[in-house]
C-alpha cells in the first residue's frame, strides 16, 4: 500500500510544484494522474522514489516511509518501485537483453554484473518478458536502432524485471503516434493487472486516462483537485482541473472509448481459457 500524506515541493526558485498532496492506493489498480503542464504530476511520480526530494511531507509504502530513509536504504527501497521514463532512459550502446538486465542491478552482486553473469532465473524472466512485450527476436538489436514505442516497450521490461511492488509511470505515450500509445497503454495495464502490481502513472491524455486507468487522480497547482472513477471526468470537472475549455468532445470521446473497450484479460483468466481448451 502506497500512502502519500501532505506532501510539499518547494524548488529554490520559490516555486511551489506540489502544495499538500495526500492520496492513498491500496489496490491493485492503475492510477493516473492528470493535470496541466506544471502542474506537478512529474514531480508527484518522482517524489514517491526521492529522484526529486520533496522538502516536506511522507511517503509510505508498505510500511516503510520512504522520505525518511538514508541514501543506502534508499537504494534497496528503490528495487521494491519500478520507473518507466517518457525519455526511456536505455543505454543506448547496449542490446535490448542488457538493457533489461540492468534491472536486476539492484539484486545481482557487482561482479556478476561487470562480467554478465546473471542467474539462470533472471535471463528466462527477462526472455519471458521479451515476449509478453511484443519484442522476442530483439534481445541482441542495439538499444539505438530500435523506434520509440520499441524502446519504451523495453523500458516497462526492465522496470518488470525488478519484480516490483509499486510501477511508477512518467508520460509513457508522450512521444508516441495515437496508435502505439494505445498499444503501450494496453502493455502497461495488462501487466499490472496480471502481476497484482499497482501503477501511478503520469499522463496528458485524457482520453487514455479514461480509457485504460481504474481510477483518476486531478492535480492543479500542486493540489488534488478531483479523485475518483474515470467516468466521472465530465465538462465540469474538467474545466476545474484544466480550466474553460469547451470539453464536450473530449468528453464524447472518453465515453465512446469505455463502450468499445474490453478490459484487459487477467492471468487467471488466461489460465481458465487454456485449461478449457
Amino acid at each position: 500500500m502506497l500512502t502519500i500524506t501532505d506532501l510539499f515541493k518547494r524548488y529554490p526558485t520559490g516555486q511551489r510544484a506540489l502544495n499538500g498532496v495526500s492520496l492513498t492506493v491500496d489496490l491493485p489498480q492503475v492510477v493516473a494522474i492528470i493535470g496541466p503542464s506544471g502542474a506537478g504530476k512529474s514531480t508527484l511520480i518522482r517524489c514517491v522514489n526521492r529522484l526529486v526530494e520533496p522538502t516536506s511531507g511522507s511517503v509510505v509504502l508498505d510500511g516503510t516511509d520512504i522520505t525518511k530513509l538514508s541514501r543506502r536504504e534508499l537504494r534497496r527501497a528503490r528495487r521494491r518501485m519500478g520507473m518507466i521514463f517518457q525519455e526511456y532512459n536505455l543505454v543506448e550502446r547496449l542490446t535490448v537483453m542488457e538493457n533489461l538486465l540492468s534491472g536486476r542491478l539492484g539484486y545481482v552482486g557487482f561482479w556478476r554484473t561487470y562480467r554478465r553473469r546473471y542467474p539462470p532465473e533472471d535471463i528466462r524472466m527477462a526472455y519471458g518478458l521479451l515476449d509478453r512485450v511484443g519484442l522476442t527476436g530483439y534481445e541482441n538489436t542495439r538499444a539505438d536502432a530500435l523506434s520509440g514505442g520499441e524502446r519504451q516497450r523495453v523500458g516497462i521490461a526492465r522496470a518488470l524485471m525488478q519484480q516490483p511492488e509499486l510501477l511508477l509511470v512518467d508520460e509513457p505515450t508522450a512521444s508516441l503516434d495515437p496508435k502505439t500509445s494505445r498499444q503501450i497503454m494496453r502493455i502497461i495495464v495488462g501487466l499490472a493487472q496480471e502481476r497484482g502490481t499497482p501503477a501511478l502513472l503520469n499522463i496528458h491524455d485524457v482520453v487514455l486516462a479514461q480509457s485504460f486507468a481504474d481510477r483518476v487522480i486531478g492535480l492543479r497547482a500542486g493540489k488534488v483537485v478531483f479523485d475518483g472513477a474515470p467516468n466521472g471526468l465530465d465538462e465540469k470537472v474538467l474545466t476545474e482541473i484544466y480550466g474553460e475549455e469547451d470539453w464536450s468532445t473530449t468528453v464524447a470521446r472518453g465515453e465512446d472509448e469505455d463502450e468499445g473497450r474490453k478490459p484487459p484479460r487477467r492471468r487467471g483468466d488466461m489460465e481458465s481459457e487454456a485449461a478449457v481448451g
